[in-house]
């Protein structure tokens, strides 16, 4: 069994760093996730929201693991949270619900806002293998590892995602709509980026786009 410990400050208030942490699928630094859906949500006495929602990511296995074992690199993550809007925490644990017996990845997180009104997340890990023949500690250092390099890049992904919140406040708001053909949002959408922009600098939302609109990778 092995552990892993972390806590990060965000600068940013805990409403906007929660919202962002469950938006956070899809997005370039997570290409590893297939799909994300929610299966249950409901409310406790206190006023928290408890939310269960089921995560297919892919992966690979290492050279050095035995072939013919896993006929698929794709598994199940559960993920299960609570939001106290009250107490102004989240708490949220994850993990997978097949290939249990090779390694079981469980990851709990904890967003907080301090007293300087900034956001504080703490993670754990544990990740435990009973695969025996020898790979067991193995593949735990693996999966530690690879969990590490993983948790850099969900950080990215709140990150991104943070920045696109931070723009879409900054667009002016509309009380009405103005056309049959724009009657879903309030909040307008962010401006195209001109034809210097996208040719020199191109904007945040467009690189996004980019990413959005690409072909699904090819299996072969």
């Amino acid at each position: 069994m092995r552990f892993f410990s972390q806590s990060y400050s965000y600068d940013d208030s805990w409403s906007i760093v929660t919202l962002a942490f469950f938006l956070r699928y899809p997005n370039p630094y997570a290409s590893h996730v297939i799909s994300c859906d929610v299966i249950s949500r409901d409310h406790t006495p206190s006023g928290s929201l408890i939310t269960t929602r089921l995560i297919l990511k892919k992966g690979a296995m290492p050279r050095w693991f035995p072939k013919g074992i896993i006929s698929r690199a794709e598994s199940w993550v559960i993920e299960e949270s609570e939001v106290d809007p009250y107490g102004k925490t989240v708490r949220c644990v994850t993990k997978n619900l097949d290939h249990v017996k090779i390694m079981q990845v469980e990851e709990s997180v904890r967003f907080a806002q301090t007293a300087e009104g900034k956001t504080l997340q703490h993670t754990e890990a544990r990740v435990v293998s009973k695969f025996g023949w020898g790979l067991t500690k193995r593949i735990e250092n693996h999966g530690l590892s690879k969990f590490k390099a993983n948790m850099q890049r969900s950080r990215e992904g709140v990150s991104l995602i943070l920045t696109l919140l931070r723009q879409s406040r900054l667009q002016p708001m509309t009380m009405g709509v103005e056309s049959s053909q724009d009657a879903s949002p309030l909040v307008e959408r962010p401006r195209e980026a001109t034809t210097h922009e996208n040719k020199g600098n191109p904007t945040l939302w467009a690189k996004v786009r980019k990413y959005f609109q690409q072909p699904p990778p090819s299996d072969t």
